[in-house]
């Protein structure tokens, strides 16, 4: 397991960080004419819902698990909630996110119910680059395909940064060490990454340092790939990794998601790890919805725009110069006479 671990970790690490390396630019986020939403998958993306826009991201899930080792199973359901709220300023969000579960617990010797808050984070998320605000592109009126195709500065990410805090309000009974007691409140990082190809490809990729002050600490990632089929479908495959003392596995996801408007969409997907101490799979179906009406427009000037408001702010600084210049002729030829 560890083995097979490393080098996919490793691998990823180098790639998410040289991105970030390479893009130091600091600029804002687009709000989207339709809803954007992290579900189905588990990653977070890099662009924010919006300044003022409240987008809430929910879904149900059924859930087994057993361990081969120990000789216990585990059935029962759960919910993940998230609220994601754009505040401040148009590229950074608030985020909450809770994850509730509820199962029943058997093995040879006993049978119990467990249920409780396995989740809970509150944080902030703010895009830190987007490669394509101050871009516009050369349209050639002769090719369809050449507008359509791959570009190589397509493989310039989006970058986007999260800080928040887990919080802890009870004994958790699906730790993995129930020695060990959890902390009340302990830190989580993320450095973001997102690559959209052409108009159906969107690639994103999440590198996170979670719990690191505690004996609970992890190294984690999570890859991305979602397609758009058309206009309402889109489907994704998903693969996300845990590197930890108390735990490590790999798991694999997928699944799609329907378009009911611009600020309704509903989702389902599967999950399966790829080890059996424990072997976890589960699956569900979810729903995003946002409210957008207090959303104002950002307008984006165009390069030659961009151009032109520089170069009225230079002749205005020069302008002062040029009436004092005027001032002391005419003061010379006063003097004269």
């Amino acid at each position: 397991m560890k083995n097979l671990f490393k080098p996919i970790m490793k691998n990823i690490l180098k790639l998410l960080l040289l991105t970030a390396l390479l893009t130091t630019e600091i600029v804002s986020a687009q709000y989207t004419d339709v809803i954007n939403s992290n579900r189905p998958g588990k990653s977070m993306m890099a662009f924010s819902v919006g300044k003022s826009v409240i987008q809430l991201e929910s879904g149900f899930f059924a859930i087994n698990e057993n361990h081969d080792l120990i000789d216990y199973d585990a059935n029962g359901f759960g919910v993940d909630f998230a609220l994601r709220w754009g505040v401040i300023k148009e590229e950074m969000e608030a985020v909450v996110e809770i994850q509730y579960q509820n199962d029943t617990y058997t093995s040879p010797l006993e049978e119990y119910k467990r249920s409780a808050l396995r989740t809970t984070v509150i944080g902030a998320k703010y895009l830190v680059y987007d490669p394509n605000k101050y871009y516009e592109q050369k349209i050639n009126i002769k090719s369809w395909k050449a507008n359509q195709g791959f570009k190589w500065r397509q493989l310039i990410p989006a970058v986007g940064v999260f800080a928040g805090v887990n919080l802890n309000f009870s004994d958790n009974p699906f730790n993995y060490n129930s020695k060990l007691i959890e902390p009340k409140v302990s830190p989580k990082v993320a450095l973001i990454t997102q690559n959209t190809f052409g108009t159906r490809w969107v690639l994103v990729g999440n590198v996170i340092y979670n719990k690191f002050t505690s004996d609970f600490k992890s190294l984690e990632y999570i890859a991305t790939l979602t397609h758009g089929i058309n206009q309402q479908w889109s489907v994704f495959i998903e693969n996300q990794g845990y590197k930890g003392d108390l735990y490590s596995d790999i798991i694999f996801r997928g699944g799609g998601a329907y378009l009911f408007s611009p600020n309704w969409q509903v989702d389902a997907s599967f999950s399966k790890n790829i080890k059996n101490t424990p072997s976890i799979m589960y699956g569900g179906v979810g729903v995003s919805w946002r409210f957008d009406g207090n959303y104002q427009e950002v307008r984006i000037k165009s390069p030659e725009d961009r151009k032109k408001d520089k170069a009225n702010k230079s002749a205005k600084k020069k302008e002062p110069k040029l009436n004092k210049n005027k001032e002391k002729k005419l003061k010379k030829s006063k003097d004269e006479e």
